[in-house]
């Protein structure tokens, strides 16, 4: 049987926000903004049926949240992308998870705004039983609430950052994915789900192997 790596997510999560110490009060200011007016809450929510979707596949054409769940579980993983150093961490504790979740029956399904072909190096970077699709213009994630604009003081200090939207994600919006997992049953309801908009915090791959276990 396969086990998850002992090393949580959250001691690397830890890690990387020490190396950036110096912008905790920045960024705890923008969280509590976003907090104040209700980003992520209008979310799916534990016990609710998770909205159907099909969008670009990594792997060339369109995949359905249906055509999955039709073979076991899913985990439904949004994050922001691999220019972010959170996001790095998660997708590789995730990529570690995969044969534990892959023998709990479940398949894991990551989302990115990114194009441009990111989509396909995920994919390639994520062993086991997994996929990839783009949410262009992060249209599914603005259709469930998880998705925000992101507020000029963020924007200016990720282009002074030398990070430019435009070219990661095909758009000038501005709009950013809220950090998101759902572990979503056969029959599409929603058995576990974690939605922070402080993207320093993600789900730990244990909690959903848990959940996925516990249905």
């Amino acid at each position: 049987m396969a086990h998850l790596p002992a090393h949580s997510l959250a001691a690397r999560l830890a890690a990387t926000r020490e190396t950036y110490r110096t912008l905790e009060a920045f960024f705890d200011e923008i969280v509590a903004g976003l907090k104040s007016v209700g980003v992520g809450r209008a979310a799916p929510q534990l016990g609710e049926v998770f909205p159907e979707f099909a969008l670009p596949s990594a792997r060339g054409g369109f995949l359905a949240l249906d055509e999955l769940l039709a073979e076991g579980p899913v985990v439904l993983n949004f994050s922001r992308g691999r220019w972010c150093p959170y996001c790095v961490h998660e997708l590789a504790a995730w990529g570690e998870a995969l044969p534990a979740l892959n023998a709990a029956g479940a398949r894991f399904l990551e989302v990115t705004g990114e194009t441009g072909g990111e989509a396909r190096s995920i994919l390639q970077s994520l062993p086991g039983q997994a996929e990839v699709v783009c949410d262009v213009d992060h249209g599914l994630a603005l259709s469930l609430g998880l998705a925000f604009f992101a507020g000029e003081p963020m924007l200016d200090f990720y282009r002074k950052s030398g990070i430019d939207f435009g070219a990661i994600y095909g758009s000038d919006s501005g709009f950013l994915p809220v950090p998101a997992t759902y572990v979503i049953g056969r029959d599409g309801t929603v058995r576990y789900a974690f939605v922070d908009v402080d993207f320093r915090n993600r789900a730990e791959p244990a909690d959903a192997l848990a959940a996925l276990k516990a249905g």
